[in-house]
């Protein structure tokens, strides 16, 4: 099982790779070759375990999304994320069981309850991805982020109810509402308290490989504590414990953590990132055989029926939600007053980019094996998440394309970043000064060097925001441009010295190591992304 394990991490990485490569999307093409590798003979049974999905895969990437997350952002958009990840979420679950109870009257109607539960979290990794690449406005990802960041909580807490009522034969509105207080403040509770501790504990480490390692460890425990704790049987959710937990530290970072923590952190965290949603999407194309084998004989066609009608109400009610939840509350005049309305192609594709992902399908894996037609369950779960993906991830950038809805960011990113360089040179020039008053011992070579580094940040970024053009109307290289990139080229050489001279035996192993870190270090302050 080691080995299989180990093809399929490759597999996959080498797959999301190429995709990268040709510019593709990568879990859309990961979830087509999942389902291409499966049907090939001889090809393993990758079955989904539902808790190494939601204990060790979910919290590392929630965590990761929620430290990159802008909490002012968060807190900007809190009316319309918390519309899509509470409100939208329990109007699928109920749209879904309702429409599917209907079609398929065997399926009882608190595990109907439980599949609109299963499939109504979308998954953002995929729509946040296109989103990016073809220039979606911010505010739309950033709603779309986070949406996921919290829905999934939403969710699993029906998904108890349900489950609860499905095999007990019994529910409570009251319980249900219990149950889904103690779930969100416990879990933000639990995820502060952790986040207040850990940051504490890292004030006293001062070591980039402990701290990222303490880091590192966080998701794990933070989710695990809020699920493990409870009140009467009752447990805080282990989704909000990572996200609070994210969003506070990831806030704070900026002042707390050192350049090289930050920037060991940085690539480790993008390691771990690109290989768990490479072996998340790969294994939902991998879960195809699983989930035909298990599928009960007889009754195909209704199930079948019960599958599109799945499909279809759980894209339809996204769309039904959308409308209301954007220009409703702009009835108010006070929200319209700070919020205008935007126009309508911002709903439709946030509605558009309402795909599922791995945490509904480990959610149906992980149903207890006396769950009511567990395998139907299953299999719808199945089709609604693959469907999702396909269709509605396949067509989102053209819809994007087609309605025109981009964003202008960048150029004005562009403008607040060349003030805020400005303002930084100039506090750097006034520290430099300063520095000198008190120290007039600096020889005036360095000083001149610090100044010209000084200066050459400040116009960086006003030559950014538009190129000069030469007589013939071509576009000239800025030069702060053309001086990255021919020192880039420089330290290229340099390092060819280096390794040239190591493998003469003329410099040790350990010089070119040392050596090689000061270029790195260098061209990694060139690179831009």
């Amino acid at each position: 099982m080691q080995f299989e394990l180990l093809v399929l991490v490759a597999g996959a990485a080498v797959v999301a790779g190429l995709a990268r490569r040709l510019n593709m999307s990568e879990p859309l093409v990961l979830v087509v070759a999942g389902i291409g590798a499966g049907l090939i003979p001889g090809v393993p049974d990758y079955e989904l375990e539902p808790e190494v999905v939601l204990y060790f895969v979910l919290p590392p990437l929630l965590f990761a999304a929620a430290w990159q997350s802008s909490v002012i952002n968060f807190r900007q958009n809190i009316r319309p994320i918390g519309l899509l990840s509470v409100g939208l979420v329990l109007f699928t679950t109920f749209a879904v069981g309702l429409a599917v109870h209907a079609v398929l009257p065997q399926l009882p109607l608190a595990a109907a309850f439980a599949l609109g539960a299963i499939v109504s979290p979308p998954d953002a990794v995929a729509a946040t991805a296109v989103g990016r690449s073809v220039g979606l406005p911010r505010r739309l990802v950033t709603i779309l982020a986070g949406e996921s960041l919290v829905n999934d909580a939403t969710a699993l807490t029906a998904l108890r109810v349900a489950v609860g009522a499905a095999v007990a034969g019994g529910f409570s509105i009251w319980t249900g509402i219990a149950e889904f207080l103690v779930a969100a403040v416990g879990g933000v509770v639990v995820g502060l308290v952790i986040a207040v501790l850990v940051e504490v504990a890292l004030q006293h480490l001062h070591d980039p490989v402990l701290e990222n390692s303490l880091v590192l460890l966080l998701p794990f425990v933070a989710f695990a504590a809020a699920e493990q704790l409870g009140i009467d049987g009752y447990h805080g959710s282990g989704v909000l414990a990572v996200v609070t937990a994210g969003l506070y530290l990831g806030h704070r970072s900026p002042r707390r953590q050192t350049a090289a923590t930050r920037l060991q952190g940085t690539e480790v965290w993008r390691v771990i990132e690109f290989l768990l949603e490479s072996v998340v999407f790969a294994l939902i194309g991998l879960q195809l055989p699983t989930v035909l084998r298990e599928l009960p004989n007889g009754s195909l066609d209704a199930i079948a029926v019960a599958a599109v009608v799945a499909l279809v109400v759980t894209i339809g009610a996204r769309f039904v939600w959308m409308y209301p939840a954007t220009y409703l509350p702009r009835k108010i005049p006070s929200v319209g007053a700070r919020d205008p309305s935007p126009p309508w192609t911002y709903p439709t594709v946030l509605a558009w980019a309402g795909m599922r992902g791995v945490v509904s399908l480990a959610a149906a894996f992980g149903l207890p094996e006396n769950f009511p037609q567990k395998n139907v369950v299953l299999f719808l779960t199945f089709v609604v998440v693959v469907g999702t993906l396909l269709i509605q991830g396949l067509t989102l950038p053209t819809l994007i394309r087609r309605l025109g809805v981009t964003g202008s960011e960048q150029q004005q990113d562009l403008i607040r970043e060349a003030g805020a360089q400005h303002a930084a040179a100039n506090a750097a020039l006034a520290r430099l000064d300063a520095e000198l008053a008190d120290d007039g011992s600096v020889p005036e070579d360095v000083v001149s060097r610090l100044r010209e580094k000084a200066e050459i940040r400040q116009l960086g970024a006003w030559e950014r925001l538009g190129g000069r053009g030469s007589a013939d109307g071509s576009a000239i290289e800025p030069p702060t441009i053309s001086f990255r990139r021919l020192r880039r080229s420089m330290i290229e050489a340099e390092r060819e010295v280096f390794i040239d001279l190591r493998d003469r035996g003329q410099i040790d192993d350990e010089v070119l190591m040392r050596v090689q870190r000061e270029l790195d270090l260098e061209e990694s302050i060139l690179m831009r992304e």
